[in-house]
């Protein structure tokens, strides 16, 4: 899933490059190439003081999990390449220059599926991770798959998850007192009242999925065919929409121009805390989940500090900041109270139990569903 971060706070890493300790060469370095945003430095300076001994920590942040994505496929190939070079001019190993690889990244949980076909990253050794058994059922299921990245209870563990969010509905209060109702569910987004007021995400699994979702139906439906009515609602819907976009789809909220966007919590709820126009709202009848887990690439020895730093985002303290300081929910069971939330958030981000059980993960498809998912979605928009 394309996701980024609209706006930044002041407890994201703001450097390019955030190194903690000596630079000495004969100490460990732990290198993680993470999502801006997605942990305050303030977590990254407890864990070095945490430490036992001094070692230089190496966190890069990166604007786009696009980015961290491309870049695990960047030292796969590179690592290709010299393997190939070593054998073919008979060189000792360890001659050819290896890429500086980091030993996590950042991934969101829609790319795993192809990461671990395109064996871009290895799994994880579960017996290292000593808070794993904290870790909710639902978040073991999301990371536990088989080779070619599908889940799957027999298979093994190629990631840890360190936050969540979820798709939303973010609105004009202004807009809607106007008209006298606020939007609860997906059905509101076909009343007349939103004719050419809406902005959806300019992607087939959510749109396609939402439609699903107010037909009763699971957002991992794989035969659409089987749907009575889907392409009827989807038309209908496209006719409401003023445009869809994946990443600029806030601004015309923010000034007017539309009164009502589909997006992503971790967009969404930095941009609501800093106007006052805008509510957001989860949808009653369920919606599509998205995780950021913690992957360790291909050709990475070195697991140690990387455990230690993974076992330390699931402490329930630390969990608690990830939680509050980066406005996103963590798969840590937490006991944060209602009144240490932003009031615009609370209804939000303390979990509705009764909304998560109907809200799912999107799946990884076999090819051939995924091209009708994609090949619906443009004949609809077109």
């Amino acid at each position: 899933m394309y996701r980024r971060s609209f706006l930044q706070g002041a407890t994201t890493l703001a450097l390019a490059q955030m190194l903690i300790g000596c630079s000495g060469n004969k100490q460990t370095t732990l290198r993680v190439q993470l999502l801006k945003g997605s942990i305050p430095g303030q977590v990254v300076e407890q864990f070095r003081r945490n430490l036992e001994k001094e070692v230089n920590l190496n966190f890069a942040p990166v604007e786009q999990l696009q980015s961290l994505f491309e870049e695990l496929q960047s030292w796969y190939n590179q690592s290709q390449a010299n393997h190939q070079q070593e054998w073919s001019f008979n060189l000792p190993f360890g001659s050819s220059e290896k890429p500086n690889i980091a030993d996590l990244v950042t991934l969101g949980d829609y790319w795993l599926k192809t990461s671990i076909e395109k064996k871009l990253i290895q799994p994880l050794e579960v017996e290292q991770l000593k808070q794993w058994a904290v870790l909710p059922q639902r978040w073991r299921e999301l990371v536990t798959r088989n080779e070619q990245g599908f889940l799957d209870a027999q298979g093994k563990v190629w990631a840890a998850p360190y936050r969540w969010g979820s798709t939303v509905i973010v609105y004009r209060r202004d807009k809607f007192q106007q008209l006298g109702w606020t939007p609860t569910d997906w059905s509101d987004l076909w009343r007349t009242e939103l004719r050419d007021r809406i902005s959806l995400l300019d992607h087939p699994r959510e749109v396609i999925g939402l439609v699903l979702k107010k037909l009763g139906k699971s957002y991992n439906t794989e035969n659409l065919d089987a749907i009575p009515g889907l392409e009827a609602e989807l038309r209908a819907l496209n006719q409401q929409v003023k445009f869809y976009d994946s990443t600029k789809y806030l601004e015309p909220l923010i000034i007017g121009d539309t009164w009502l966007a589909v997006g992503w919590s971790d967009d969404v709820l930095p941009v609501v805390t800093r106007y006052p126009q805008l509510a957001v709202v989860t949808p009653l009848s369920g919606t599509a989940l998205w995780a950021d887990v913690w992957v360790k690439p291909t050709g990475i020895n070195q697991a140690n500090l990387a455990y230690k730093w993974i076992d330390f985002c699931w402490q329930p303290n630390i969990a608690e900041q990830i939680f509050i300081l980066t406005k996103t929910n963590s798969p840590i069971p937490t006991n944060i109270q209602a009144s240490g939330i932003q009031e615009q958030l609370r209804n939000f981000l303390l979990n509705n139990d009764e909304i998560l059980v109907k809200s799912e993960f999107l799946q990884p498809f076999p090819l051939a569903v995924a091209a009708q998912y994609k090949s619906i979605f443009a004949k609809i928009k077109s």
